[in-house]
């Protein structure tokens, strides 16, 4: 026989109203009578109707997370960060993970607004703006990251991109490098247009030429950096130097430049936008820019909190939050030969 909440009060000696305030964690009760409810419950296995619970409350205690994937370093640092705070604070976090995929991203959205889910942090595609606004009308707390959302009504936090690069080329020019090549993610994501405008100016700020033949731009997949290295070490004078924004492709084209002919940093100064774990283990490590992926997940779950519980930190107050990179330096990066 399934145990109710009348159930539990009786064998707690206590109405079912106290039975109710102990369960949820209500102040108003004494420790004494908290503990002999909660033995009550566990005595009889008892589980709460929780979509009751959420038609009384409009609370499901429940938060979604959208990623692009759980491979990068980046993704995976703020869904374990996320799911720690929201362990912390009593909600269960679901994760979709939909490689960039518009469509697969608009129909979690849908479930979060289905279910009636608390909140969602969504770290994805940047697109699906309009179901973001739902959302947000919707009174749902509502957090974007990664890339931007034209026309969002929700709060936002992301690297700074833009700075991530030209803090890594202007490390490269400082040692004395011209011939600096790029592989970068495609114009049309956020990442891969600030992280080139970001080139662009420390080139051009120091009066350097952005080199056609050196510069690639394509999709985040290892097969992309695979050919774009490839295609760079064949030039007739290939770059001393190469900026590895596109993060993904990033584990194509490292393994082609190890087996390429050219000694790094010898011959070939390498750096890289988004830091890994294995980069330190490289041989050598590798030179790169550190994004704070565990600190734009804490700047996002104070802004989920503040929405959750009218605080000031969330929509209508800050709307977009950049975390400045670190530029770490290790073995990958030297002057030229």
């Amino acid at each position: 026989m399934t145990a109710t909440l009348s159930s539990v009060a009786a064998a707690a000696g206590v109405s079912t109203s106290t039975a109710s305030r102990a369960l949820s964690g209500h102040p108003s009760v004494l420790p004494s009578t908290r503990a002999r409810v909660e033995a009550a419950a566990s005595a009889l296995r008892y589980q709460p109707n929780r979509m009751a619970s959420a038609l009384r409350t409009r609370r499901t205690g429940l938060l979604g997370l959208v990623v692009n994937n759980l491979r990068t370093a980046t993704f995976h640092t703020i869904a374990e960060t996320l799911q720690d705070w929201a362990a912390q604070h009593g909600y269960q976090v679901l994760v979709s993970t939909t490689n960039g995929c518009p469509e697969r991203e608009a129909a979690f959205l849908e479930t979060v607004r289905a279910h009636h889910f608390d909140g969602v942090v969504v770290a994805g595609s940047g697109a699906n703006g309009d179901l973001v606004n739902h959302l947000v009308r919707d009174g749902r707390a509502v957090v974007t990251m990664n890339r931007e959302v034209p026309g969002s009504l929700a709060p936002s936090v992301r690297a700074d991109y833009e700075q991530a690069a030209r803090l890594a080329t202007q490390h490269l020019i400082d040692l004395g490098h011209t011939g600096i090549a790029t592989i970068g993610g495609p114009p049309d994501v956020t990442s891969g247009r600030l992280q080139h405008a970001g080139f662009r100016t420390a080139m051009s700020d120091a009066g350097l030429p952005v080199v056609d033949q050196l510069v690639h731009r394509g999709p985040f997949t290892p097969g992309f950096g695979r050919a774009a290295a490839a295609s760079l070490l064949a030039l007739p004078q290939p770059p001393t130097a190469l900026l590895l924004s596109n993060h993904e492709a990033s584990f194509g084209a490292l393994p082609a430049l190890g087996t390429g002919g050219r000694r790094v940093p010898d011959e070939l100064s390498v750096v890289c936008t988004e830091d890994e774990p294995f980069y330190s283990w490289w041989c050598p490590p590798l030179t790169a820019v550190d994004n704070q992926a565990a600190h734009q997940a804490e700047r996002a779950a104070a802004m989920l909190l503040a929405q959750l519980t009218g605080g000031g930190d969330g929509y209508p107050g800050r709307r977009a939050e950049l975390v400045e990179p670190v530029l770490l330096e290790r073995g990958t990066t030297a002057p030229p030969r």
